[in-house]
């Protein structure tokens, strides 16, 4: 019984720190083309929340789900001062055919040669396939990951990027009023 509780014990741990394995550290940053075929580099989004979310395949069910439901929110997303971005192995014609077809508004990263997807650490290498995993990624104004989702539900996601984007936001401002003020101004 002890034994139970102690492997237990450590699998939750281990849960609990996979999950954060990326806050805090700075993200990689990428150039990598969009469905137009034009590049994107991690440093235009300085100064800006970035979104940054993988997925698996274009046109597939649980992607044009999740796909739709950030397209559906980017207009909310963007009002609070953050960008969207996807990011699959598939090639640019793939994407722009996805994103027309879909009305997608926001920029997809044709990552074919694999080059971000391995530096994210989202590449699923199965006989015969590799694929981007459907995982997300929340990136501060100054490059650092904020919020890493390991685990996500196609249909619900972008409702949960909303609330956590909302409370790192507000969380970032209060750090920022901290700073500004000293130990004097409080007191007067």
């Amino acid at each position: 019984m002890k034994n139970t509780i102690i492997v237990f014990a450590l699998l939750i741990t281990f849960n609990l720190f996979a999950a954060d394995k990326w806050a805090g550290k700075a993200a990689p940053g990428f150039d990598i083309p969009d469905q137009h075929g034009v590049f994107h580099t991690l440093k235009e989004y300085k100064g800006k929340w970035l979104v940054l979310y993988f997925y698996p395949k274009d046109d597939t069910p649980g992607c044009t789900t999740e796909a739709l439901n950030f397209s559906k929110d980017y207009k909310t997303i963007q009002d609070m001062g953050a960008e969207i971005v996807g990011a699959s192995l598939d090639d640019i014609e793939s994407h722009k055919k996805f994103a027309d077809k879909h009305n997608i508004p926001f920029t997809l990263l044709a990552d074919k040669d694999e080059i971000m997807s391995t530096a994210y650490d989202v590449v699923k290498k199965v006989p015969l396939m590799h694929y981007a995993k459907r995982q997300t990624f929340i990136i501060d104004p100054n490059g650092i990951v904020a919020k890493f989702y390991e685990d996500v539900t196609a249909s619900s996601h972008s409702k949960e990027v909303i609330n956590d984007l909302t409370q790192l936001i507000s969380k970032a401002k209060l750090s920022k009023a901290d700073i500004s003020t000293n130990g004097f101004e409080k007191d007067k």
